[in-house]
């Protein structure tokens, strides 16, 4: 690929930037369906792209890419969720969400005249032991993420078995007045009661 087709996927890589934002904290249970209809209230979703999680052992996506048709509906969507949090089965959550950046996304072309350099680190330099750091900071991290979601998994799930044991209960009774309408048993009661009732 030579540089100026190089360029042109670039550019058109950023324009998808441009229609793109980025949400996280999600419940373990949003599937793309959820956040696609979430979202299209405020134009429509191209593409929704759940970003990988490295801090937790089973690999529950926590954040996503939600590609918008347009950049203005993009900015619509940050501008609203600054004023209301997502729901999901009934929850409320403080999910936020920002402009996406070139960096978040794992298909990213590589950026014309880039080059990456690596190098080994010698045990006696000093960013040997910035990097022993950050290596137990990371893995400190992890253990106390992977925690967190979990005692937060159970609880939403503990809480969609509730809403979904009273929707059940509600809809019963639904059933059994919506069957007293229709055998006449409801009228027969209002009149035993002197009481009127609308049809």
């Amino acid at each position: 690929m030579d540089t100026s087709e190089a360029e042109a996927e670039y550019n058109a890589f950023l324009k998808k930037v441009e229609k793109t934002i980025y949400v996280d904290d999600l419940s373990p249970q949003v599937t793309d369906k959820v956040l696609k209809a979430a979202f299209n209230q405020f134009g429509d979703v191209t593409n929704i792209q759940f970003m990988p999680n490295y801090f937790e052992s089973k690999n529950m996506p926590v954040a996503a890419l939600v590609e918008m048709d347009t950049p203005k509906q993009a900015k619509t969507v940050i501008s609203q969720m600054k004023l209301y949090p997502l729901m999901i089965l009934g929850m409320p959550r403080p999910v936020r969400s920002y402009p996406a950046v070139p960096e978040m996304f794992e298909d990213r072309p590589r950026k014309p005249g880039r080059q990456i350099m690596c190098r080994w680190v010698d045990p006696k330099e000093p960013d040997f032991e910035v990097a022993k750091k950050i290596k137990y900071l990371v893995r400190k991290h992890e253990a106390e993420t992977t925690l967190v979601l979990e005692h937060q998994r159970h609880e939403e799930e503990k809480l969609a078995n509730q809403q979904n044991e009273t929707l059940k209960a509600h809809y019963k009774k639904y059933e059994l007045l919506d069957g007293a309408f229709q055998d006449g048993s409801a009228k027969n009661l209002a009149r035993r009661y002197d009481m009127n009732i609308a049809d």
